[in-house]
Parts: structure tokens; C-alpha cells; sequence
């Protein structure tokens, strides 16, 4: 298992049209060093933000995949996905508010399963009124599976379960 994050950098993918990402930013391990960054995409994108020790938690995880999305070298977006046992929980994705839209986000989900493996299974939870998001996931195979009420502490909003299982051999 390939682990993307503070201790194994692994090499840079750089996102072109030639891989089927949209252009000019590359994905590689998240690192310590891109907290500062991370958090004030996660202050901009969330109404209750992660800290910084969720942060260090996750990247101290050895089993996690944590990664970033940079354009000219600044953090322009972020994974955080984190194993348990034999299922892969997505925690946290975000993207700065001025690179929405441009496919940072989904090739960070695409870098993820590709770390992860084919046979690997996802979970996730993503607010019910988040129709983008939920339509992204839905375009890259994830499912609803149920409703967790009252999720988000914010405000009570329910939360959609989403879940991508691997296609069965012969399906």
C-alpha cells in the first residue's frame, strides 16, 4: 500500500489533458509544512472547520491517504482519507474557493481510489444540501446508503451516507 502523506511524499502527478485531469495544478502527498494553507481553505470552506490538531492527526495516521492539490507551488485543495480496518472513510476534501470548478476535487478523489486499489471500499458523509458534491461522488460511482440526522452540529443538518463498494468480477 502506496501511503500519500507528511513521511512518503511519493513522486508528483501532474495534472494535464493528456491524463484526463483538468490542467495546471499537480497532486503529491500532503505535508506538514502545507497546514498553514490547508487551514485557511478549511476556514473558508466550512462553517465548522477542522483544527489544526485534526489535521496533525490524520497526516500522523501511517494507513491515510492525505493529499494536495498545488498550482505554482501554493495548496489550492486537499484530501484526507483515512482507513479502518477494511474500509476507507473519505474525512475531508476541500478546494480554495477561487479553483472551484476547474476539477481539483475530483482528481483528487481519482488519485485516491487509484492509491487505494480496485478492490478497495469507500465511505463518506456529505450534507444533504450539498447537491454538487453529492453529484460529484455520484459521477464517480459512490451510492446513498442512508441518513445520518442531525450530523452537523452547526446547524442539524442531516447528513447523506454515500458509499462505493468494487464491481464484482463478472458484473
Amino acid at each position: 500500500m502506496q501511503r500519500f502523506g507528511a513521511r512518503d511524499r511519493g513522486a508528483n502527478i501532474v495534472a494535464d489533458e493528456t491524463a484526463g485531469a483538468a490542467p495546471g495544478f499537480e497532486l503529491r502527498g500532503l505535508a506538514y509544512s502545507d497546514l498553514p494553507a490547508v487551514l485557511a481553505i478549511e476556514r473558508r470552506s466550512f462553517t465548522t472547520p477542522w483544527s489544526l490538531a485534526m489535521f496533525v492527526l490524520e497526516l500522523s495516521k501511517p494507513s491515510g491517504i492525505c493529499l494536495a492539490a498545488t498550482i505554482d507551488g501554493r495548496v489550492g485543495g486537499y484530501l484526507v482519507c483515512s482507513r479502518y480496518a477494511d474500509v476507507w472513510h473519505l474525512m475531508n476534501v476541500a478546494v480554495h474557493p477561487e479553483r472551484r470548478r476547474a476539477g481539483i476535487a475530483t482528481s483528487l478523489l481519482q488519485q485516491m481510489l487509484e492509491i487505494a486499489g480496485p478492490d478497495a471500499r469507500y465511505t463518506l458523509e456529505v450534507r444533504t444540501s450539498n447537491r454538487p458534491a453529492i453529484a460529484m461522488y455520484e459521477r464517480l460511482g459512490f451510492r446513498p446508503a442512508g441518513h445520518r440526522r442531525g450530523y452537523y452540529h452547526d446547524n442539524g443538518e442531516d447528513a447523506l451516507i454515500m458509499w462505493l463498494e468494487p464491481t464484482p468480477v463478472g458484473a
